[in-house]
């Protein structure tokens, strides 16, 4: 879905980011009581991801498990803090669609809209005055009226989409979401974002392990593998290689 920009704008401007996890190794309780050794666990999941967005474009993100792509839509909705690097985002407004983020469960599903909304930066009457459209495309009946924790995978999905879908920002980032749903949700909520990425003034980012939904949707791919950078370009050049890449990959495994 191709846009055709006057101007190349940058929306997003991502400097050598690096993103560290820290966890507690295994060990037994004799080590941790006599101090012996290190306990503190470390995984990389971002080095030093460069790269810019243009605005306006649809960028999708692919790579294979645990390659990072969901902790850098995160990093850049200020989710999480880089320990190094650094994401300009140029002033512009942005809104996370992710599964799993965002959401208080105990609050009702029509108290997390404003909280939401809120948290975008739309005031409380801008939220109230898109409140019925929200409620109406999330169709998820009297459960907007219950505690988020009581809701299945699929209706806590149309509620998060429904949210960032009407309350739209400048920039968007989506990861994994429009596989999620029934049947008739995943098609009007396909829909939906064919829709909204159609504006020339949205920049898009779509984390996704659907090659079909980034050749559609996308502009261009950047391409991470294992927290590195791999490849930004054209859709028709970026996937090819990709997809080699873990034929090899996968006959290496089963070899």
């Amino acid at each position: 879905m191709k846009k055709n920009n006057k101007e190349k704008d940058i929306a997003i401007t991502v400097k050598n980011l690096h993103i560290t996890y820290r966890g507690l190794k295994k060990t037994s309780i004799r080590a941790i009581w006599t101090k012996m050794g290190s306990r503190i666990e470390k995984f990389h999941a971002l080095k030093g991801i460069s790269f810019e967005v243009e605005k306006g474009k649809i960028l999708g993100i692919i790579g294979k498990n645990g390659s990072g792509k969901s902790t850098m839509l995160r990093a850049i909705a200020g989710i999480f803090s880089p320990d190094k690097g650094t994401i300009d985002l140029h002033g512009n407004t942005i809104s996370l669609l992710s599964i799993g983020v965002g959401f208080n469960k105990k609050l009702t599903g029509k108290e997390n809209i404003y909280l939401s909304g809120m948290l975008l930066g739309f005031s409380e009457e801008e939220i109230k005055a898109k409140e019925k459209e929200i409620i109406d495309f999330a169709d998820i009946g009297e459960f907007m009226d219950k505690p988020v924790k009581t809701y299945s995978s699929g209706m806590y999905s149309k509620l998060a989409f429904a949210i960032t879908a009407i309350l739209e920002t400048d920039i968007m980032l989506i990861d994994e979401v429009l596989s999620v749903g029934d049947a008739q949700f995943k098609e009007k909520s396909y829909n939906k974002m064919k829709e909204l990425i159609s504006d020339e003034n949205r920049t898009v980012l779509i984390v996704s392990h659907s090659l079909d939904t980034v050749r559609e949707l996308c502009d261009e791919v950047l391409w991470i593998n294992d927290g590195e950078f791999m490849e930004l370009g054209p859709v028709d050049k970026v996937i090819p290689k990709y997809q080699e890449f873990m034929e090899t990959l996968n006959t290496t495994k089963n070899s």
